[in-house]
Formats: C-alpha cells, sequence, structure tokens
C-alpha cells in the first residue's frame, strides 16, 4: 500500500472524493479512514473508465486474494460504506482494507498495519470488474 503507483477510473475519484467530502460534512466516518483514503486517491494516476486494465480492483471488484501469512483464500467486494456487509464479503472502501485494496492489480502484494503487526495479502485473481463488464456507471 506504500509506494505502488495505483490506478483509479475518473468516475470512481469523482464519487470517492464526494464521499469523502459529504462524510466530513455530516461527520459519519472518523476522520483517520477519511484522510488515508484522501491520500490514496491523491497518488492515484487517474484514468478513464474504458481504459482502466481488466486486471485492476476498482470500485464493485470483486477480488479472489490470498493471505501470505495464513494460506487463506478470501474473497472480497469493494463497495461504497452504504453497501458493506462484512458477512457477504462487502467490505467498504473506508474499512482499512477496502483503501487497500482500490487501485492494486492481480499479482500484487497489499500490506497495511493491522493490531498484530502487518497483513499481507496477494491479489490473485479479479472475479469482476464493473469497467471489464461495460458497467461504466457502478
Amino acid at each position: 500500500m506504500f509506494n505502488k503507483v495505483i490506478y483509479i477510473t475518473e468516475n470512481d475519484i469523482k464519487r470517492l472524493r464526494e464521499l469523502i467530502m459529504v462524510a466530513r460534512e455530516f461527520g459519519k466516518e472518523e476522520e483517520k479512514y477519511l484522510s488515508e483514503l484522501e491520500k490514496e486517491l491523491n497518488r492515484g494516476k487517474i484514468v478513464q473508465s474504458q481504459d482502466i486494465p481488466h486486471d485492476v480492483i476498482t470500485m464493485n471488484s470483486k477480488v479472489h486474494l490470498k493471505n501470505l501469512d495464513t494460506n487463506e483464500e478470501i474473497i472480497y467486494q469493494l463497495v461504497f460504506p452504504d453497501d458493506a456487509n462484512a458477512d457477504q464479503g462487502r467490505i467498504s472502501i473506508l474499512a482499512p482494507i477496502g483503501t487497500a485494496l482500490l487501485g492494486y492489480s492481480v499479482g500484487n502484494v497489499i500490506e497495511w498495519k493491522v493490531p498484530s503487526g502487518v497483513a499481507k495479502l496477494k491479489v490473485e485473481r479479479i472475479l469482476y470488474q464493473p469497467e471489464a463488464a461495460g458497467d461504466y456507471s457502478l
């Protein structure tokens, strides 16, 4: 999650910046989560939705990950906060792992801080990416 170039669609960055603005205005989220997302957005390379590589995690993408410490395999879908449901694997972009996922691609290893240290997840496959499926409005 640290110095790797990430790719973000123009549609996603617009919606995510609006999410940050509204969340700050209404105090719906902790500032640290909003700041982390903002940092990720600021370092991202913005591309048109139709130009995003199909192996990049975008909003609403469903991804197959492997925890490199435990070898556990996990499937997550990266969603906006209102659509989050941990029991269904729908992870909010404002959750630390959600922020970490955005813009990474197949083969990348995502590292993020957890209470016990640093967790490492490898992006194994993109099971669904809206842009690859032609769903540019999601």
